[in-house]
């Protein structure tokens, strides 16, 4: 006899041969209480030699044959007839094979075995065709996921179909490497509860797992009452503490607890239903985070935890995974059930009253597919293990991806198959037909590209089959097909993702890391090869890394870590920004000392020692609408200066227009004479109306000159000293507007009628008082800060005249110079008004105003940096300049709208190259210092309206304020605070807020038609 196992040509010794058993089975039945059976055995062995085992292998077939079905609801899915009567056969054989023969067969036995589609029979083809999906449906698969997603984030309404559930988890921020101390996570699974301590050190990547510890479960605790499932916990927490005998007794707590739970905070959350077999009673509904902590302080005495945080297992696996270089924002859990999670701006999130920042969403995306976005792609095979399942219609797209349910498609596959007679020459098995007799490590095994045919024929064998080489292969495919199509799925659903991250952070392409968990993922290599490869044609605008995760425990732990980071730097930040936060006291007492300091500028005795000087403008009438006429504006301000023609009409024929252009004057020019300066000025003017065919036309000219100045009249004032980098000499101590006028009559053929010098803030409230005649106050919050106001002639003290009112330019940022603003100064003011030009000076305007406020910012940062609260604790050499944060810069970083990623660009193009944490933190800095300059400025104003309030003698005033000013128009918070501040220190005045259009021209062309018209009336 040739031994079918030995190579070609080769024989077998006597000595070699097997000793072979065999034994037959027969059962058979004629009805359902009738049944006989019997059994033959025998055996043989070449010369009566033994087996040893350590001489022989052992091989065993099985064939066998059934017409039936193991139990009633088999045969129902199945759709199997009961039998009248069945027979079963077994054939049993084991056999030794000699060395060099099992090493053969070993050898043999390993070699993949695959087949081609094109080699598939064709009714197999037919079954697994609709496994195998196109990149045009999985396209599809994305788009819908993509949609799904969006609904979910904006939850408008919240249970709109075909959302996904988006729930937030208030996981805000991830470790960052400076977090040190003992940790602790309990991570709480189907049948056990696990306990780790993590000892974190403070530097980036070195974290110690110092131990771990399993208990097991009792059947009792998960479903009896909540509190002996909580007493358990914290019982399993002390033991393992007592058993590692150390010597701390603080420690946060991470939990990891794996059912629908709706967060309010990262440690407060209410249990939505139980799952996976727990029913304890009086915990659906409550708290977890606090029967925890009530279990803890009753069972744990000896040490104190605290909890941080409870957490669904996805964002622990996405944490635990954030020490790797590129720290993961996405979790993704593929096993027996599957979720993804990931970082998601803020501001996205509906409901979320904090718009700053990212938080991770548990995605919760096996629901996806209830509102049929899946339908075209679930097969025959879907849609019956959908029906044998617990949760039959629910969790479409984890019924696709899952190996729970993946292995049950399989089962369910092959025992169709089976009956068909395309598989197993039709013999179906009570073991095939036995629901969850299929294991992820069975799939796994069989489509094992080296010992995949063994171990298929291993499975099958054990499921009471004889299966043929060409079964096997078949079985391999079907296995292969079922896996790659979870993969592509999930792909699909992963592409979904990272394309809406990369759309709402504006990239062009996003680099990501994925921490991954779960038997799919980890069992086979190629899992994570299709999904990679896919992600190239379905988001191919992203990079992905993915990395295996650490656990969720030790996610919780970290998130534990990160969430005590926080809080002891928010206790450090509060204690540091404290000084800048206002009582509504304070602002009442700044109230009062401006209307004092306010009397003092308007009385002719105390004026010249008065901090807010209260200068006279002469502008005694506002515009009342019958102004009419062209007049010419000059507005002079800086190096760029502005010639404008302003046409006034009715409304009807179009209100105000104004053709305006824009000159240069040389620095050489600007720091030359007063005859240079003023020439020029002038050529400009003559250039103007050359453009504009004006040249024979003698118009009223507005002067907005902002420099300071003592003003002696309507159309005289003194220039007091240069800024902004002028220094022509002769002016100083001038009339700037005789100056203008004496450059006139240098130039032949040319004339000017100048009515009118303009301060700026004087111009707002012009402008906007020709839209709004109850407009009386003008206020400028930019750059600087100044503020004007309709006075009663009969309280101006330094000019003559008691009938009327008359413009008082209040020159206020000068308020606090004598000493009086002392008790808000912080030490960060101080430091601003040393490094500045006018030190003791403008104190007030400092407070308010764009010029200052970035260097208050920067000053906070430098502290917060030597404190190691911010940039953990290395300081940016560029922080370190002066100028650094301009009122454009601090507009963008506070924009909630944008949220941090553009904050983190605006700092990126300063030089500071920071993380998520820190732009948050640099946020909060830029929002308290503005908060506070909006509340000032408030505080000044409503002195003002109640002075108007008072002087006219009214229980309610109505009166609006025309604004201009960067500060102001553009920031996101500060009209809003301005307001609500003034509301509040000024209940008996509805004040109304105007922003200006072209205060400086088109105001100081007012002034002049205001002039050009009085004057008509009343002339000189």
């Amino acid at each position: 006899m040739s031994d079918p196992f030995s190579e070609p040509g080769s024989s077998s010794s006597q000595e070699d041969c097997p000793k072979i058993s065999f034994m037959i089975h027969t059962t058979s039945c004629s009805g359902p209480d009738v049944e006989a059976s019997s059994t033959l055995s025998f055996e043989t062995s070449g010369q009566g030699q033994a087996l040893s085992p350590d001489e022989c292998d052992i091989t065993s077939s099985f064939l066998s044959f059934s017409v039936s079905s193991s139990s009633p609801a088999s045969r129902e899915v199945l759709q199997v007839p009961k039998p009248k009567s069945h027979l079963t056969t077994s054939f049993l054989s084991v056999s030794s094979l000699s060395s060099p023969s099992r090493d053969l067969f070993t050898s043999q036995r390993l070699v993949p075995h695959r087949s081609s589609c094109g080699s598939l029979p064709q009714q197999l083809q037919k079954y697994l065709q609709n496994f195998q999906l196109s990149t045009k449906q999985l396209l599809r698969i994305k788009d819908s996921m993509l949609a799904a997603l969006e609904k979910g984030l904006k939850k408008q309404p919240r249970d709109e179909a075909g959302a996904l559930p988006m729930v937030p988890t208030y996981v805000c921020s991830l470790p960052d490497g400076t977090e040190r101390g003992y940790f602790l996570a309990l991570e709480l699974t189907q049948t056990q509860v696990e306990v780790l301590l993590l000892h974190l050190m403070g530097e980036e990547k070195q974290k110690a797992k110092l131990k771990t510890q399993s208990f097991p479960i009792p059947a009792e605790v998960i479903t009896n009452k909540g509190d002996k499932l909580f007493e358990y916990l914290a019982q399993c927490l002390a033991r393992f503490l007592d058993d590692i005998d150390t010597n701390e007794k603080y420690f946060p707590l991470g939990f990891s607890f794996p059912f629908q739970c709706e967060h309010n905070s990262l440690n407060q959350c209410k249990l939505v239903a139980w799952t996976k077999d727990f029913h304890c009673t009086g915990v659906v509904g409550e708290d977890v985070a606090q029967l925890l902590q009530t279990a803890l302080k009753e069972h744990c005495k000896n040490y104190c935890i605290e909890v941080f945080a409870v957490l669904n297992d996805t964002v622990g696996v996405m944490v635990s995974c954030v020490c790797e270089e590129q720290p993961c924002e996405i979790g993704l859990i593929i096993g027996d059930g599957t979720n993804c999670c990931y970082m998601e701006q803020t501001e996205n999130i509906a409901g979320m009253e904090s718009q700053v920042g990212r938080m991770c969403i548990n995605t919760q995306w096996g629901s996806f597919g209830q509102t049929g976005e899946v339908d075209d792609i679930v097969t025959e095979f879907d849609q019956l293990m959908d029906k044998a399942s617990l949760n039959q219609g629910l969790c479409r797209y984890e019924k696709l991806i899952s190996s729970l349910y993946l292995c049950e498609t399989v089962r369910l596959i092959l025992a169709t198959l089976s009956e068909k007679g395309e598989l197993f020459s039709g013999i179906l098995t009570p073991s095939l037909m036995t629901k969850g007799i299929m294991k992820l490590q069975d799939i796994l095994d069989i489509i094992d590209e080296k010992v995949g045919l063994a171990k298929t024929k291993n499975f099958l064998t054990r499921q009471g089959l004889v299966p043929s080489n060409q079964d096997c292969t078949l079985v391999q495919h079907i296995c292969q097909t079922v896996f790659v199509r979870s993969a592509n799925l999930a792909a699909a659903g992963l592409a979904a993702i990272i394309t809406h991250i990369r759309i709402s952070r504006k990239l062009s392409h996003l680099n990501i890391s994925v921490a991954v968990s779960g038997g799919m993922y980890r069992g086979q290599t190629q899992y994570r090869e299709i999904m990679q490869e896919k992600l190239k044609s379905l988001a191919p605008e992203c990079t992905l890394a993915f990395v295996s995760s650490e656990g969720s425990a030790t996610g919780a732990a970290l998130v534990a870590a990160a969430a005590l980071r926080l809080r002891s730097r928010q206790e450090q930040m509060s204690g540091i920004l404290a000084p800048l936060h206002l009582s509504t006291g304070d602002l009442e007492k700044m109230q009062s000392q401006m209307r004092l300091e306010m009397e003092r500028g308007l009385s002719k005795e105390t004026h010249s020692v008065a901090t807010v000087r209260m200068l006279p403008t002469f502008v005694r009438h506002l515009p009342d609408g019958t102004e009419r006429g062209e007049f010419l504006a000059l507005d002079l301000g800086g190096t760029n200066f502005r010639v404008l023609m302003v046409q006034v009409r009715s409304p009807a024929e179009g209100g105000v227009s104004i053709t305006s252009e824009s000159y240069t004057i040389p620095t050489k020019v600007a720091q030359s004479t007063d005859v240079e300066l003023f020439d020029h000025i002038i050529g400009c003017i003559v250039d103007f109306q050359a453009k504009h065919g004006m040249q024979d036309r003698v118009l009223p000219l507005g002067f907005t000159f902002s420099f300071p100045c003592s003003q002696l009249g309507l159309d005289k004032g003194i220039l007091l000293r240069w800024t902004k980098g002028f220094s022509a000499m002769g002016c100083v101590g001038k009339d700037v507007v005789e100056l203008l006028r004496e450059a006139v009559k240098r130039k032949q053929h040319f004339d000017l009628n100048v009515v009118a010098i303009v301060n700026d803030t004087v111009g707002t409230m012009m402008s906007c008082a020709y839209e709004d005649p109850k407009c009386e106050i003008g206020l400028i919050v930019g750059t600087g800060t100044n503020t004007c106001y309709m006075e009663e002639m009969q309280n101006v003290g330094t000019v003559e005249g008691d009938e009327g009112r008359m413009c008082i330019n209040m020159e206020w940022g000068a308020f606090g110079d004598n000493g009086c603003l002392e008790y808000v100064m912080t030490s960060y003011d101080k430091k601003v008004d040393t490094a500045s030009i006018n030190p003791g000076q403008q104190r007030y305007e400092k407070l308010i105003s764009g010029m200052y406020l970035g260097e208050i910012v920067r000053y906070i940062l430098l502290d917060l940096t030597s404190r190691k609260i911010l940039f953990q604790g290395q300081q940016p050499s560029v922080l370190k300049t002066k100028d650094l944060f301009p009122t454009k810069l601090i507009t963008a970083i506070e924009n909630g709208s944008q949220g941090l990623q553009e904050t983190r660009a605006a700092l990126e193009e300063k030089g500071l190259l920071i993380s998520a944490d820190d732009a948050q933190l640099v946020k909060e800095v830029c929002h308290t210092v503005s908060t506070r300059a909006a509340k000032v400025c408030g505080a000044g104003l409503a002195a003002v309206v109640e002075k108007i309030r008072e002087n006219r003698q009214l229980e309610k005033l109505e009166v609006t304020i025309g604004v201009d000013g960067t500060l102001y128009k553009m920031h996101p918070n500060f009209a809003r605070q301005l307001q609500e501040t003034v509301a509040l220190l000024a209940p008996k005045c509805q004040v109304k807020f105007l922003q200006s259009e072209d205060g400086s021209g088109k105001g100081a062309a007012l002034i002049a038609a205001v002039a050009n018209f009085k004057n008509a009336q009343h002339p000189t």
